[in-house]
């Protein structure tokens, strides 16, 4: 008869680790740790504190950092899952030196970035440009479609969203009205009348908060001057076609240089169509490099691919304009040169 070891999985297990061992030498967590110790300046978030006399210790910029990127990069988007990730993933544990920070301080650190990101992606940029990933010659742009934490039922016209409030409004008054009604009746369910209450006040809620948002804000007009739909809860993220439906989010935005495929911009924009987008990509690409020592002919002659999606005259004027050789397909190109096959990424 066989004899197996014996297993028993309600055992303790004391492991000893060592934190800077679990970041090995060639994997993304190593250069994660590298690049935010050593290459990033971090001191531009000292002035957000002022806990100098008064107040408990803060969570190091640099820990929150690396475990966001590192979050980041496996996909993990959500504060209370990398929260999760702190207390029971090694690499984690290592990269955050085995602090615990919740997902309300994740968040907080996550929305206060947004004016610190730029001169962060900078310095990555010129830690690449040192290291010579970059090439300079060939360049592709492309982009994707990402949901926002907003639902599409917010979102309309400022005509269609008075015109929701309004709908609600007479959807309360019906409802206080069939409860004035119940309450005459004999028998009544008190359970019924909580429920009742508890919708009405939700209406009222949401009604309040159409009212608030048309008072403290302004139609966004489009591209060619004609109102296009706002959203309550981020009025910056769009609807946007996708081929998997229509969402509510951003079209997220890249430019690559060909060497070794570093992003040297990357913007989110709330606005669906890419015809619009080359342009400010170009120009803040061209902030990039000048911020890391290079000139202002510095994409003069390189070449640039990007999709039909991109082919507008405002992207081709910027390319003549700054002496870039794009290759950019119109929306005919297929049917004037049938099978051949065009790729974005040189």
């Amino acid at each position: 008869m066989a004899k197996y070891k014996q297993r028993n999985y309600s055992q303790n297990v004391l492991i000893p680790v060592s934190l800077s061992e679990q970041s090995a030498p060639g994997t993304l967590e190593f250069a994660i740790h590298v690049l935010v110790e050593e290459r990033m300046d971090m001191t531009r978030f000292d002035a957000k504190f002022k806990n100098d006399e008064t107040g408990c210790k803060a969570y190091n910029p640099k820990i929150l950092l690396k475990i966001i990127l590192l979050a980041y990069s496996r996909g993990i988007l959500h504060s209370r899952k990398i929260e999760r990730e702190c207390k029971r993933n090694v690499t984690f544990m290592a990269l955050s030196c085995w602090q615990e920070p919740d997902h309300s301080t994740i968040a907080a650190f996550v929305s206060n970035l947004r004016e610190e990101i730029k001169p962060l992606f900078r310095d990555v940029v010129l830690v690449c440009e040192e290291m010579g990933l970059l090439g300079g010659t060939e360049f592709s742009l492309d982009g994707c479609k990402l949901p926002s934490n907003a639902s599409k039922r917010w979102s309309g016209t400022f005509s269609q969203l008075q015109e929701k409030k309004e709908k609600i409004e007479r959807r309360v008054a019906s409802m206080l009205e069939e409860q004035v009604k119940a309450d005459r009746r004999e028998g009544k369910d008190g359970s019924e009348e909580t429920r009742r209450s508890k919708h009405i006040e939700r209406l009222k809620k949401q009604a309040a908060r159409i009212e608030k948002f048309l008072q403290e804000n302004e139609p966004k007009p489009g591209k060619q001057y004609k109102e296009v739909r706002s959203n309550v809860t981020d009025n910056e993220s769009a609807m946007m076609t996708t081929p998997h439906g229509t969402i509510q989010g951003y079209n997220g935005q890249a430019l690559v240089d060909a060497k070794h495929q570093v992003i040297i911009e990357g913007e989110a924009f709330g606005w669906g169509q890419d015809h619009h987008h080359l342009e400010p990509v170009v120009t803040g690409a061209q902030e990039n490099m000048k911020a890391i020592g290079k000139g202002d002919e510095y994409f003069r002659g390189a070449l640039l691919t990007a999709d039909t999606a991109y082919h507008s005259s405002e992207s081709i004027k910027k390319c003549e304009e700054e002496g870039i050789d794009a290759y950019i397909p119109d929306k005919d190109y297929r049917k004037r040169h049938p099978g051949l096959e065009v790729k974005n990424h040189p």
